[in-house]
């Protein structure tokens, strides 16, 4: 059977956010797991990333060079996802299996403390990864620790250990959920009443 890469994902993302204090307000529930495929077979570039479904403050609509934006909505049955975390495949399964786990957590770690579909601001001009992207990857590694120090299953991770054509071969194929990019819509204007 193959093997599915976005539901084993969630797995581990839920246990990562139950185990490490500075994740428990990520709801896994509310977040979609996808997988999309790398456009060049080169180990460097775009590992995975984090797609809020609001605007800063968790706001529906934003303003942009004179008009007002919303972003399409998605939904898993009924319930609304307020952000879509990607992982590129191949390239991010052919990584190691540490820099895996430090990517996992550099994403889970974009979400807002508030979860209200905004990301995590940091403070000055580089709001995304504060001032250092460095330290701020160091940080992920200190919490990829914390994590590893709970003695987590280890079954929740071991397919991060695989290379993407190991883990293929393993189990017939790699399969999971794919999820386009939302686009963002134009809020159409609202009519004024006319005065009688």
């Amino acid at each position: 059977m193959p093997f599915d890469f976005t539901t084993a994902m969630r797995r581990l993302c839920s246990d990562v956010c139950a185990r490490v204090p500075d994740f428990h307000h990520v709801r896994m529930d509310e977040v979609a797991v996808a997988f999309a495929q790398a456009r060049r077979k080169v180990s460097w570039g775009l590992q995975a990333k984090l797609t809020p479904m609001r605007f800063e403050g968790g706001a529906l609509t934003t303003s942009r060079h004179g008009r007002t934006w919303t972003v399409q909505r998605l939904y898993e049955g009924e319930r609304e996802m307020l952000y879509i975390l990607t992982f590129y495949l191949p390239r991010f399964q052919d990584q190691p299996f540490r820099e895996k786990l430090v990517t996992v957590l550099h994403e889970l770690y974009h979400i807002g403390a508030r979860f209200d579909g905004d990301i995590r601001r940091h403070e000055g001009r580089y709001h995304v990864h504060s001032h250092s992207q460095k330290e701020y990857d160091a940080r992920m590694a200190e919490y990829v620790d914390e994590y590893l120090a709970t003695s987590p299953p280890r079954e929740l991770s071991d397919f991060l250990r695989l290379k993407f054509a190991t883990l293929a071969r393993r189990h017939g194929g790699i399969v999971g959920v794919q999820v386009p990019i939302p686009k963002l819509l134009p809020v159409a204007a609202r009519s004024t009443p006319f005065a009688s």
